[in-house]
């Protein structure tokens, strides 16, 4: 399952882990489903291990962020369901005072510190659009460092829940795995995680609503919490609200949207602007939405790549306040649209984005079909224009 590439990277990472001898680990995880159960088997196999661990959620790696992060030294720090489109980013913060895991699965980029161990397995031939998530990549470090946690093997499964296409590749025989170990089992089309007695599909639904939506309101700290004890009262009542809040807002832009006739269309982009429709709320819940529309025939065409922006908050919880004023762009391609990316005909969606914001744009991550970043408030326009023009030219 595991190739080699791998496998002696995780032992590096640990002997590296080892001759650091520090007591505390600082885990960095993704605010969606994935980066919650990414964070959380991360967690819970260095505890295993003897380690302390200090978890932060980020939406998006900011510089200033990283700078923050990095002005120590002797640190260890593992990225998990980011990292790996900022890997030089990282090096350039870290310049080998810190060791840094990343466990990731969006498109990566090079590091340059030797210090920065990416992990990746897009490194060697793997695909995160399909093959594998980030926790899964995540699981397959924690079996490596000890056998014992295969029965972390089910947050792998939930991560892995975002993926469109079902379980294939690695994630494939990480289900394999799993129903032999009994981690989990089916119950007709189910998968039912056995210690926790809830559905892997359920507990992806409750992640994607507590990380995302809940981002300033605890959410992903009850998330991670879920994600390794079981779904409570507390849990359950908060998702119901978070979730009404959610349905309402995406409601009223639906109607706005079918009251304009749809969304503005420029090249072979068409775009809305939330505005401040989704204010308290992690900015992940635009690129849902846009998914959500992708699919709204009556609203978009197939054949053009579907753009949402929203102003983010300028907070991130543990860390503090954000200079600037800032907005989350996020990109879709509608499924007939693949088929024109995969041979090359218009670029990928990150693609897309790191053109169209070059100069100006922060965090550019993701797939070849689904992809966001952060742009300065007052560059809207720009972006827009660029991003039209890039969309028609093709790749």
């Amino acid at each position: 399952m595991v190739p080699e590439w791998f496998r002696e990277r995780v032992q590096e990472a640990r002997e590296r882990l080892e001759e650091l001898g520090v007591g505390e680990v600082v885990v960095i995880h993704h605010d969606d489903a994935d980066g919650l159960c990414s964070g959380a088997v991360v967690k819970a196999a260095l505890e295993r291990a003897g380690l302390k661990t200090r978890l932060i959620c980020l939406e998006k790696l900011f510089p200033e962020v990283v700078r923050k992060l990095h002005a120590g030294e002797k640190q260890a720090i593992f990225y998990c369901d980011i990292g790996s489109p900022h890997a030089d980013l990282i090096s350039e913060f870290n310049r080998g005072r810190n060791l840094v895991v990343i466990l990731d699965h969006h498109d990566p980029r090079p590091s340059t510190d030797p210090a920065v161990l990416d992990l990746n397995l897009e490194h060697v031939g793997f695909r995160g659009e399909e093959d594998f998530s980030g926790a899964t990549c995540c699981y397959l470090f924690a079996r490596e460092l000890d056998e014992a946690n295969k029965d972390l093997s089910y947050l792998a499964l939930v991560g892995s829940c975002e993926i469109p296409v079902g379980f294939r590749g690695l994630n494939a025989e990480v289900l394999e795995e799993a129903l032999k170990e009994g981690v989990v089992e089916r119950s007709g089309r189910r998968l039912i995680i056995r210690k926790l007695g809830v559905g892997v599909r359920r507990l992806f639904s409750v992640l994607q609503v507590l990380g995302p939506v809940g981002y300033y309101t605890g959410g992903p700290e009850l998330g991670v919490r879920a994600a390794l004890e079981g779904l409570t009262p507390e849990v359950e009542a908060l998702v119901k609200e978070l979730e009404e809040r959610r349905k309402a807002i995406n409601k009223r832009l639906l109607a706005r949207l079918y009251r304009r006739g749809g969304l503005r269309r420029s090249g072979r982009i068409q775009w809305f602007d939330a505005g401040d429709a989704y204010r308290g709320m992690g900015s992940k819940v635009v690129g849902t939405f846009c998914s959500y529309l992708s699919h709204q025939r009556r609203l978009v065409r197939p054949d053009m790549f579907v753009v949402g922006l929203m102003h983010m908050e300028p907070e991130v919880p543990g860390l503090g306040r954000l200079e600037g004023d800032f907005v989350k762009v996020s990109v879709r391609a509608p499924k007939p649209l693949r088929a024109e990316i995969d041979s090359g005909r218009v670029p990928t969606a990150v693609g897309l984005l790191e053109e169209a914001t070059r100069g100006f744009g922060i965090a550019v991550d993701g797939h070849a079909y689904a992809a966001s970043c952060v742009i300065p408030a007052d560059r809207v326009e720009d972006f827009i224009e660029r991003a039209a023009e890039v969309s028609a030219r093709g790749a």
